[in-house]
């Protein structure tokens, strides 16, 4: 459990963003999920979530997160996250 925020994007968050989130209580920080499910809850659809993290924050600035980074570390979630979904799937 957390708390996930959404941001327009399509960039990076600066260390003063990823500062200033954590300070109000976020979690994870992702720039799809709100949208999508504000649209189904609006057409009264029922809504399950899931969100792979695909970089930690880098508060320091020193080294910034980039999109090679995120691409790989989604390569290396699929397997999990598709045991997941196929485990919910056969549940329903």
């Amino acid at each position: 459990r957390g708390v996930y925020v959404c941001l327009a994007g399509p960039s990076f968050e600066t260390p003063a963003d990823l500062r200033f989130l954590r300070l109000c209580g976020a979690d994870a920080v992702g720039m799809s999920t709100v949208p999508e499910v504000t649209v189904a809850r609006h057409s009264n659809l029922r809504v399950l979530g899931i969100s792979g993290i695909s970089n930690k924050a880098n508060l320091d600035g020193d080294t910034p997160t980039t999109h090679e980074e995120v691409l790989a570390a989604g390569q290396k979630i699929v397997p999990k996250l598709s045991t997941l979904i196929k485990g919910v799937l056969r549940q329903l």
